[in-house]
């Protein structure tokens, strides 16, 4: 295992700058996750690390040695593509030996790493099969049993799970999670889907227009983000956003205001029966769609022409065109400076 360090690290193609001179450190065993929207500059971050594409400025160090100008085989790190990238004609077997093809490990050996790669990952069933024969989930598997087997220093994942369908994703969330609470190998992974850096990630860094924003544990982003772009970006569903005035102490909602309110879905409640409601704010709008999820019901409301979100208990599921209140405590509101976007802390 190895630390990885970035330091001001730069990409250009010809006269775009597609990373501008990031600096970040992962340590020994973590699990830091990269990401942000398409074109953020997450993978070609990704693939500077696995030597895939060449650093254009700046240092890359693999454990205390810079590896700029070495080629990725010669970087002990190993890489899981999207699109599997396993070889149809060979067998579970011969795909996950595949990396240990020019090792000068013996045959015994290097069976007992396929087998004992194999039984890692439930794939013992399945080891004379081809990949036709298997599922996406079980295609992933292989992937990451090819990559696993070399005992790389770090582990690099692009957008693994993006091919499988919504329940597959989630179970495969949780295999990758395990793997690494097993194997204790620093691993990057980059994801566009915050859901899974939420919940994988011992560390977030949200990129943005080929810049870092945050990096945090899950909760810290959450929690503090430093702008509207990560607050949003953080969470689902999104933070509701509503612009209001200064005043005193305080604030009053009012369009083109020189502050933006930020509220949580889950801590705007819809208001299902008469309270006192002290402190913090309440919203009152028309109900334009309505999400019941069983336990919970999203109301998607309309707030003076913005649209914001609030939660409610799942039997609660009030009609389309219908006037709903909505109220979120003290203690729960986000603020932001409108002009410049950045946090100005809670209320």
């Amino acid at each position: 295992m190895a630390t990885i360090e970035l330091e001001k690290i730069v990409k250009r193609y010809g006269r775009v700058q597609a990373v501008h001179g990031i600096d970040l450190k992962i340590e020994d065993g973590e699990f830091v996750v990269f990401v942000g929207p398409s074109g953020c500059g997450k993978s070609t971050t990704l693939r500077m690390i696995a030597g895939l594409e060449d650093i254009s400025d700046g240092y890359l160090r693999i454990g205390d040695e810079i590896v700029n100008e070495r080629d990725p085989k010669q970087r002990n790190i190993a890489m899981v593509f999207q699109n599997y990238a396993i070889y149809p004609h060979m067998t579970v077997r011969q795909n996950i030996g595949f990396g240990l093809y020019t090792s000068k490990l013996s045959k015994a050996e290097k069976n007992k790493r396929i087998d004992e790669t194999a039984k890692i990952l439930g794939l013992e069933p399945y080891l004379e099969r081809r990949p036709a024969a298997l599922s996406g989930g079980q295609r992933q598997r292989v992937a990451i049993g090819r990559a696993m087997v070399r005992n790389p220093s770090a582990f690099l994942f692009d957008e693994p799970l993006s091919n499988l369908d919504a329940q597959l994703r989630a179970q495969m969330r949780i295999e990758i999670k395990k793997l690494h609470q097993r194997l204790k190998t620093t691993t990057v992974y980059v994801t566009h889907d915050q859901v899974e850096a939420m919940t994988m990630a011992d560390r977030i860094v949200v990129m943005r227009d080929g810049n870092i924003l945050q990096t945090g544990t899950p909760t810290e982003l959450y929690e503090s983000p430093v702008d509207i772009f990560t607050a949003r970006f953080i969470g689902s569903p999104s933070m509701n956003l509503i612009s209001a005035q200064r005043n005193g102490e305080g604030f009053d909602l009012k369009e083109g205001g020189d502050l933006q309110v930020g509220i949580r879905p889950h801590d705007l409640k819809a208001v299902v029966e008469p309270q006192n409601n002290e402190g913090g704010i309440t919203l009152t709008g028309t109900v334009i769609a309505v999400e019941p999820l069983g336990p919970e019901t999203l109301i998607h409301m309309d707030v003076n022409g913005t649209t914001v979100i609030a939660t409610a208990p799942g039997k609660f599921v009030p009609q389309d065109g219908s006037t709903l209140t909505a109220h979120a405590s003290a203690g729960s509101l986000y603020l932001f400076d409108a002009k410049t976007e950045k946090s100005l802390g809670r209320l």
